[in-house]
């Protein structure tokens, strides 16, 4: 009680006569306790009271205890990196002990940078890289060739074998010259550093034509050190007698290394050292050293000048043609010891000579020992599946980085400055993949990965094992993966800037787990020895949970309103310049779904690879038998749901068609027309833009392709029914996809074919012919033939026509062109997009070979 409420009762306190009056009801009952005037406050007005004040004191404390917790809380939240951004908390897959020890020491060094001509690099940040420039020349001018480009005009160029590992040999036919680039590696008698020695043999010819004896050819060859460290340029690098110690350096991870030269030719050597942290512009630095000299000496040789602390060298080597060169790197080097001389002996000259022969008898032993192609193909058509196998292999390379993820404005308060403006880093992290295309896509596509596993995992299921690992270790907390990989600065300054950022709401085809489900048939069908099959449990046991988050990604952030339905994120409702808003997220781009994007859709399609997914989980579960671990999600009550051809018919088939539809909001009546537009700057300008003539309404999408053909792709259509029917006329019917070169991606008679979708954009997966669908579809028709239906004999004409048509065009494309190509035309079966296309397009090799996943 306060001082003023003691006053207060003690000053208003009556006689005991008048205690029943008004005012003794204003104070609590009150008792005698000793003599005259000794009145004191009841015991329980005392405790009630006391509750009071022991309230307010706690009131207080949760109060204070509240805002110093939500203190705490906001700087622990600016501390922690947003969800997006966070890795995945689970054991990362590439610090199992398969991927440690010599598994690791065997893939250390190797040719990992696919988007130069020829280029060595460890798999490690910070590496020591080499590399291969020289001068071409384009209309009637000397340019510099580095970066493999779609618009160089060299006649072929290519990996002719590659076993991933220790051995590769390639040819570069540029006008009247042939480059063959050789590259092996040794671990000797086992003295070397970590990872071994190698060597690279460039051996330049003429083509043959007359008149070429005296043709002079400038080569470039570098050396790089990416942490910076300074590089010792050798003592006889000007004065080449035949052997020259080029450069030499240290690192923590192989030791003391050299490099040398080593020719019986009539050589001429210059150099010039830099110094910068960067070598995408490194051909840049080489042609504006060159060019100076000319202007000043009248000579096309580097300046013989080093900037201080030199981490890059260049070394020019010219001579006449033929003439052939060996660059051997020995590393682990520990004073002057002869067992130096030894190791760049065995690595250079016959030595080295017999070494390639010997590799060259290995991989075409395990090339016929790892595709069974019958001896009803020649040995031209032989040739082109081992280029297309020696490529898809000398495609893999390494990277290392930080993906830039797109944050809404509403979030981007978080954005740290150094992040940029519209955009978050992921961590940073390595990369170790397959690549579409070198000159194109030399980076990794998580959707065309599992295409190109099909395909490796035949040839090295370890390094597949290697290459999913390090995929699945990309998984954010939220088990989301960047599609598109451009990671480091090579990478990016290959990417306009537009395309660099990657979307967390968007997904790609989960194609991983075609190659999983395949490595697990393969452990069914006995394909594997025990210690081969105990590895690929062991990966998947660890596999497993990340597996898991992918795939719960997916369930929930891509379906659609109906039970059962997916449709893809990331379409654009607000464009007015595209006639059919692209579907980039679902690896078919510019295919045509509902004219109108909105949350209605479904797609038939992403709803297939579901399944694949569900079907997948469920075999490793049963594998593994964890069944219980995952019981938060049923994969065989899911894998059942999407495979119930009642409800697939129910949601996606249209009979007038005979055909699988998406569904959505869409109308026809949609097209391109010229409209006069002002720009912000008051320019007057003409855009194509859209124009809508019908209101769209939900409905099926009448567009007949690659996308009505994924139920038929999954298998789920039965054996014995009708649509099957319907299926296989629609594949073989020469007025809608048929072509004597394969299956065209959208049927002749659609309101879409061969359209633009943009005044800039021209048709891609809207006729042109594309390898890894017809495979899909090539492989269910195999699948049909063999089965027991009424249509099976159906089935097998067809397929066996189709792969004709599919072999027979990619090798003429091949010997009339000199490469294996991105798609191929609709009408002549030319190839077209991206040459080099030695990605999913190197499944010709598994069509030949009649190897086929099961979907």
């Amino acid at each position: 009680m306060t001082g003023a409420s003691r006053r207060s009762a003690h000053g208003r306190i009556k006689s005991s006569s008048s205690s029943s009056g008004g005012d003794s009801l204003r104070y609590p009952p009150r008792i005698r306790r000793g003599g005259k005037g000794k009145e004191l406050v009841s015991i329980g007005a005392f405790k009630s009271n006391l509750k009071i004040l022991v309230g307010l004191m706690l009131l207080g404390i949760a109060i204070i205890y509240f805002v110093i917790n939500r203190i705490v809380v906001s700087h622990e939240s600016q501390r922690q990196p947003p969800r997006v951004i966070t890795p995945f908390p689970a054991p990362k897959l590439m610090d199992l002990s398969m991927f440690q020890g010599e598994h690791k020491e065997s893939l250390y060094w190797g040719t990992y940078r696919p988007h130069v001509y020829f280029g060595v690099r460890a798999r490690t940040p910070q590496s020591l890289v080499a590399g291969l420039m020289w001068l071409g020349v384009k209309d009637e001018m000397y340019v510099m060739r580095h970066f493999c480009e779609n618009s160089d005009d060299l006649s072929s160029f290519g990996w002719r074998e590659h076993n991933g590992r220790d051995f590769g040999r390639q040819e570069l036919v540029e006008n009247d010259m042939i480059l063959e680039t050789s590259f092996v590696k040794s671990k000797g008698d086992g003295s070397s550093g970590y990872g071994g020695d190698w060597s690279v043999r460039i051996d330049v010819k003429n083509k043959g034509l007359s008149g070429d004896a005296k043709r002079s050819a400038h080569l470039f060859f570098y050396l790089a050190d990416e942490g910076g460290s300074v590089l010792n340029l050798g003592r006889d690098a000007l004065d080449f007698q035949g052997s020259s110690l080029l450069v030499s350096g240290s690192r923590e991870d192989v030791g003391d290394w050299q490099i040398h030269l080593r020719s019986e030719n009539q050589l001429e050597t210059h150099y010039s050292g830099f110094n910068t942290p960067h070598i995408y512009n490194l051909s840049d630095l080489v042609q504006r050293n060159l060019a100076l000299q000319a202007r000043k000496f009248g000579r096309l040789q580097l300046s013989d000048t080093s900037e201080d602390s030199s981490n890059i060298y260049v070394f020019q080597i010219s001579g006449k043609l033929p003439f052939t060169i060996d660059i051997p790197f020995v590393s682990g080097i520990r004073g002057e010891s002869s067992n130096v001389e030894k190791r760049l002996k065995s690595l250079t000259g016959l030595p080295l000579s017999d070494l390639l022969r010997k590799k060259h008898r290995e991989f075409d032993a395990k090339f016929t020992e790892c595709f069974n192609i019958s001896e009803e193909h020649d040995s031209e058509t032989v040739r082109v599946g081992k280029t297309a196998m020696a490529n898809m292999i000398g495609g893999i390379g390494y990277f290392y980085g930080q993906s830039k993820i797109y944050v809404p404005k509403s979030s981007q308060a978080s954005i740290s400055p150094e992040s940029g403006d519209n955009h978050l880093l992921y961590w940073p992290a390595e990369l170790y993949t397959a690549v579409p295309s070198r000159p194109f896509f030399p980076r990794g596509f998580l959707w065309d990965e599992g295409f190109h596993q099909l395909l490796i995992w035949r040839w090295d299921f370890r390094m597949t094992l290697d290459i999913v690992g390090h995929w699945l270790d990309l998984l954010n907390i939220d088990g989301w993966i960047p599609r598109e990989q451009i990671l480091g600065a090579e990478a990016l300054s290959k990417v306009p800037e537009e395309f660099v950022v990657q979307y967390p709401s968007n997904g790609n085809p989960p194609t991983l787990f075609l190659v999983i489900r395949d490595l697990i048939d393969g452990i069914k069908t006995e394909k594997f020895i025990a210690s081969e099959k105990d590895e690929i449990l062991s990966f998947l046991e660890r596999a497993s949970v990340r597996l898991d988050a992918w795939f719960q990604w997916f369930n929930t952030s891509q379906t659609g309103k109906e039970r059962g339905s997916y449709f893809w994120h990331g379409r654009d409702n607000t464009t007015t310049r595209e006639l059919n808003p692209k579907t980039l997220s679902s690896g078919l781009d510019d295919y045509p779904r509902a004219s109108h994007p909105s949350e209605d859709e479904r797609h038939v399609d992403l709803r297939c690879w579901m399944y694949l997914a569900a079907d997948c989980m469920h075999s490793i579960t049963e594998l593994l038998g964890k069944e219980d671990k995952f019981s938060k999600e049923d994969y065989n009550s899911t894998a059942t749901l999407l495979s119930n051809f009642d409800l697939l018919n129910q949601m996606h088939y249209d009979k007038d068609h005979g055909a699988y539809f998406d569904f959505g909001n869409h109308t026809e009546k949609v097209k391109l027309v010229w409209k006069e537009v002002i720009s912000e700057n008051g320019h007057l300008s003409r855009q194509l833009v859209r124009k809508t003539s019908g209101k769209p309404k939900l409905r099926l999408v009448p567009q007949v392709g690659y996308v009505s053909f994924f139920p038929f792709m999954s298998r789920i259509i039965p054996a014995e029914s009708p649509i099957l029917e319907k299926q296989l006329d629609l594949i073989s019917n020469r007025s809608i996809l048929w072509s004597d070169y394969g299956l065209v991606s959208l049927a002749k008679t659609s309101s879409m074919y061969m359209k633009r979708n943009t005044e800039h954009d021209a048709p891609y997966w809207r006729g042109p012919i594309w390898m890894n669908m017809n495979y899909m579809i090539l492989s269910s028709l195999h699948h049909y033939s063999t089965v027991d239906g009424p249509y099976s004999d159906k089935a097998r004409a067809i397929y066996k026509e189709l792969r004709s048509n599919l072999i027979r065009n990619v090798v003429r494309n091949y010997y009339e062109t000199g490469y294996i190509w991105e798609q191929y035309d609709q009408d002549k079966g030319t190839g077209k997009g991206t040459r080099l296309f030695t990605g999913w397009s190197a499944l010709t090799l598994l069509i030949m070979s009649e190897e086929y996943p099961i979907f």
